[in-house]
């Protein structure tokens, strides 16, 4: 728990959003909590909690652009509510990305990497799981679209 709230954890995610992500790099700083419109969803808000998003491009197809996301911070559904707020919403998300999407049969974000120093031994211990088949294939679409 320490390691949380000491940032230290090692957490990506790969995410396909929608739109043409110009720059390589990003982070995104802008407080979330509970969307006082829809107590449903999380949005920014001027006194939510602190959350930070670093993202880079891995690779783009011309209407969508697939990220790898870092977190800083870990605030419910963050990913989501951030990489909406700058306007490239997840393919998928029912909740904050838009009606028209790839049906896909859901968001397309997946937890890469999961990285943290063991409570014992205090050795760095970081584990990566592959893209799942249905990620790929959608992935190998989108660049036989180009």
């Amino acid at each position: 728990m320490d390691q949380l709230v000491n940032k230290t954890v090692t957490r990506k995610y790969i995410a396909l959003v929608h739109g043409h992500i110009a720059h390589d790099k990003g982070t995104i700083d802008a407080p979330i909590g509970r969307d006082q419109k829809d107590r449903q969803k999380q949005a920014i808000v001027d006194n939510g909690k602190h959350a930070v998003t670093h993202f880079h491009v891995v690779e783009r197809f011309g209407d969508y652009t697939l990220v790898e996301c870092r977190l800083e911070t870990g605030r419910t559904h963050q990913i989501r509510v951030h990489m909406n707020y700058i306007g490239f919403p997840l393919v998928g998300d029912p909740k904050y990305g838009p009606k028209k999407t790839i049906d896909f049969g859901g968001q397309v974000l997946h937890a890469a990497t999961l990285g943290f120093n063991h409570p014992s031994s205090g050795e760095y211990l970081e584990f990566e799981t592959p893209l799942p088949a249905d990620y790929e294939q959608l992935l190998n679409e989108l660049r036989n679209r180009h």
